[in-house]
């Protein structure tokens, strides 16, 4: 580290810049690994995407629902075994601290689509990964006369995501995350092209190079690489409208509901409020096609979707509102969703790399990503330096979930 009277330059191997589970998930990773790793976030730790999940860690199941196996579910297959390892701590990050709020759910039909769910059921795609529940063994919401569809098990889980952030947060990380504000920082591009971070605060200039930057900030990568004048990779964002109903309805429940296309036709999970109600947070293709509907017409299209699948239920005066959520991606031909996690370097800017993992689940297949591409460069090994004094930023605080924010407690 040098000074002088008004300027410090700072130093370290690795900086990640966003403070969602992904960069959680590295940062954990790279401090095991003996990597003088910091991260840095504009406004508070598991935000946007990452409070946005419904928490649903599987085995690629929904998609499969053509009866076929495909990129998408070949990958994601072994992630639900990955996870439940940290979750016991023997993982290679320490879960302990995480709840589980259900450690399987559903799939369901209605009457109307039982011979979908029969030949779904019988296809090589879901060999050895879902149970027939009988009658006798339903979840209490199932054990209605009305309801004559067909019921699933699978052994995938829902994890309580705010709690699966504050262990990452705790883990490793005092004195290695901080919070950036963009109005007193800015990037730089060095005269070998690297990247580096100035910070101007309190009339003091600072200086961050890292010998690595990995940018893990979800839809904000998009500003970063144009501020950046970086390229390529390029960034898409596939919208969704889902829909938040607080109620006291005494059964949790987490499921898909199998529909006549090849995405649910309603995703369902349950997620408690500190009062002692409930949240439904209901994702699916009702999500997907909500994006050109009004809040008010997609509670309208929620309730009849309710009432078609679900008409024992009465949810009584329950509260309800919705959410838009970006789920920022690698550009693909035709906009289509992403196999994988993404991890690239960055175009003509060598210290830069840039991640999004497409989905929670593959959160932990990111930082097998970024950690095999940063030990490509056989100079980047983890050095003895100390942290870099960033403390002058302050550190981000964790992010409220959308019902908490929308419905207070």
């Amino acid at each position: 580290m040098e000074k002088n009277q008004n300027h410090t330059d700072l130093s370290c191997d690795i900086a990640i810049i966003g403070g969602g589970i992904a960069g959680l998930w590295l940062l954990n990773r790279l401090v095991k690994a003996g990597y003088n790793a910091v991260l840095l976030e504009q406004t508070a730790l598991g935000g946007d995407q990452t409070a946005a999940s419904q928490g649903m860690i599987h085995g690629g199941i929904k998609y499969t629902l053509s009866g076929s196996i495909t990129g998408a579910s070949e990958a994601i297959a072994d992630m639900p075994d990955h996870w439940r390892a940290c979750l016991a701590g023997e993982g290679d990050v320490d879960l302990r601290g995480a709840t589980i709020l259900s450690d399987h759910f559903y799939i369901w039909s209605s009457s109307s689509a039982l011979s979908r769910m029969t030949t779904f059921l019988a296809s090589k795609a879901t060999r050895g990964r879902v149970n027939k529940v009988a009658k006798k063994d339903r979840p209490a919401i199932f054990q209605h006369s009305a309801f004559k569809g067909g019921l699933y098990q699978l052994v995938d889980m829902v994890l309580d995501v705010p709690t699966v952030v504050k262990a990452l947060t705790d883990n490793c990380c005092a004195g290695r995350i901080f919070q950036i504000d963009w109005q007193q920082a800015r990037w730089l591009r060095n005269s070998d092209r690297s990247a580096a971070i100035n910070f101007e605060y309190d009339q003091q200039t600072r200086r961050l190079d890292a010998r690595q930057f990995v940018l893990t900030g979800g839809q904000g990568n998009e500003a970063m690489l144009n501020e950046l004048g970086i390229t390529a990779p390029q960034m898409q964002r596939r919208p969704l409208h889902q829909v938040m109903i607080k109620h006291h309805y005494p059964h949790r429940f987490y499921g898909h509901c199998l529909g006549a296309e090849t995405t649910p036709r309603l995703t369902i999970s349950s997620h408690p409020c500190a009062d002692g109600a409930q949240v439904w947070y209901l994702g699916g293709s009702l999500a997907e096609k909500g994006v050109n509907q009004s809040a008010e017409q997609l509670i309208g299209a929620a309730r009849q979707e309710l009432s078609t699948l679900m008409p024992w239920i009465d949810l009584g005066n329950a509260q309800w509102a919705t959410l838009r959520v970006d789920r920022a991606e690698p550009r693909q031909r035709n906009f289509a969703r992403p196999d994988k996690a993404f991890v690239s370097r960055a175009d003509n800017c060598p210290n830069v790399m840039v991640a999004w993992p497409t989905k929670l689940t593959l959160t932990p297949n990111l930082a097998d990503e970024a950690i095999a591409l940063i030990q490509e460069q056989s100079l980047l090994q983890p050095s003895a330096e100390p942290i870099p004094e960033l403390g002058f930023l302050g550190h981000p605080p964790l992010a409220p979930t959308p019902w908490h924010t929308v419905f207070g407690e």
